[in-house]
């Protein structure tokens, strides 16, 4: 160790050895190639996976579709006004009971949706091309046992 309680490079683990860093990477990596399949149709990832969503459970709310969507309810209601004047959402001028306003897929989004979601297919197996069935499902395992433990609480 130097002097300042650091250790010296020598005694560092590569960057491309260490788990979160190459999560990252793959994150990074798969985030590029989708935004640029999606751009050809006007979307983004974040749009798109709203659209997703909304095709699983139509009539979420913002709250529940930010969530799901990995950002902020501000950022969510921003990216659902645009889906809306585009005309690929549905959501009432105000809600029946409560805050929420449940958003729902116009045909036009459920179409614009299927044309998106067999881009980002693509993407996804060539992504995990290499990998046989067995290790296919060995990873999706692994993760959601490594997603569980980040998201329980800390003894």
């Amino acid at each position: 160790m130097s002097q300042e309680g650091q250790r010296s490079t020598e005694d560092l683990p590569s960057l491309e050895s260490m788990l979160g860093y190459q999560l990252k990477h793959l994150q990074s990596a798969l985030r590029s190639r989708m935004d640029e399949s999606l751009r050809e149709l006007g979307l983004s990832t974040p749009q798109y996976v709203c659209l997703e969503q909304l095709r699983r459970r139509p009539g979420a709310s913002n709250s529940e579709l930010a969530r799901g969507g990995f950002v902020t309810r501000q950022t969510m209601n921003t990216l659902l006004r645009g889906l809306q004047d585009r005309g690929l959402v549905t959501r009432p001028e105000k809600a029946e009971t409560g805050r929420a306003l449940p958003t729902t897929l116009t045909d036009e989004g459920g179409q614009l949706l299927d044309q998106a979601a067999e881009r980002i297919a693509r993407i996804q197996e060539r992504m995990i091309s290499r990998l046989d069935s067995a290790q296919r499902e060995r990873l999706a395992g692994d993760l959601e046992l490594c997603i569980a433990a980040l998201e329980e609480g800390e003894d």
